[in-house]
């Protein structure tokens, strides 16, 4: 149910979205034609002729930019940037591919950068507009107790407690704690309204009744040797899965990674200077000060 609810949801965000794309251009028209009352090259009907390359460019590049991606716990700041991002690069491509086009086809000639430009502008605004007036809906139905997640957390530790003490802070983002399972914690152990409720072999019995949409791994440090099992047996139960690493204390909270040719690599120091564009402001920086240095000091 809820994967089809999420089916379902970005049906709706892709068919939002063309809309939010056919005003923003319309507007942009108006605007540059109407309000600015600049020479028409063409009419309106005649510019629309283009969103039947604009709507789905801009529709894939949302896609690749991860904006019909699951907005539970996904910050504003990130998916505006990721809006900025999808429309920066369509209005690239959308201006690049009318250069070689004016030639061929006849009106391409007439269109106008500068009704572009605002169309870029107008539907960053209300694409922004639209997705925050989404994301404050889909709070107001899961404060109701609608489309919720339910989650089940395999091993107790720090990273455990941690996650427990987010999903409490921010109800809006739709979770519903079924418990925890656990070698170590007697059963009926409760952390802040949330309950061990058996052994990590009662994943097997608890996962073929389809009850859940999530499980998060929260094993301790000392269990990892239990991840491959339980990995395994979520995937065959096709049930999405988190792993929330355990290493709170041994390494910062803002590691980064890098991919070794297929292998992670998480590094715990992040070197600020290893960045080759840092280090050239760095040393600008040095040198910039050393001038201003000498000049003022040098009398």
């Amino acid at each position: 149910m809820i994967r089809d609810n999420q089916r379902y949801f970005n049906r709706l965000h892709v068919v939002i979205d063309a809309v939010v794309i056919c005003i923003a251009y319309v507007l942009a028209w108006i605007y540059k034609f109407l309000i600015l009352k600049d020479q028409r090259g063409l009419t309106l009907a005649q510019y629309c002729v283009a969103l039947i390359g604009i709507i789905p460019l801009y529709l894939m590049l949302y896609l690749a930019c991860n904006l019909y991606t699951s907005k539970r716990v996904q910050g504003r700041r990130l998916e505006g940037g990721n809006i900025v991002k999808a429309n920066t690069i369509g209005i690239l491509i959308v201006m690049a591919a009318f250069f070689p086009l004016r030639d061929v086809i006849e009106p391409i000639k007439y269109y106008s950068r500068w009704m572009l430009a605002y169309f870029y502008v107008i539907n960053i605004v209300l694409e922004i507009i639209a997705r925050n007036l989404i994301r404050w809906c889909l709070r107001k139905i899961r404060r109701k107790g609608f489309n919720l997640r339910h989650l089940i957390f395999v091993g107790y530790s720090g990273a455990a407690e941690a996650f427990i003490d987010r999903i409490l802070a921010n109800p809006q983002w739709g979770y519903k704690i079924s418990g925890i399972l656990d070698d170590n914690i007697a059963r009926g152990t409760v952390y802040k309204g949330v309950k061990v409720i058996g052994s990590i072999e009662n994943l097997t019995f608890i996962l073929p009744e389809n009850k859940l949409d999530e499980i998060a791994i929260t094993l301790g440090l000392e269990e990892y040797y239990k991840l491959e099992k339980i990995v395994s047996q979520c995937e065959k139960s096709g049930v999405h899965t988190k792993f929330i690493p355990d290493y709170g204390n041994i390494i910062p909270t803002r590691p980064y990674t890098e991919d070794l040719l297929g292998l992670p690599v998480i590094n715990i120091r992040y070197v600020p200077l290893s960045n080759t564009f840092n280090a050239m402001v760095k040393r600008l920086m040095d040198i910039v000060g050393s001038i201003i240095c000498i000049v003022i000091f040098s009398p």
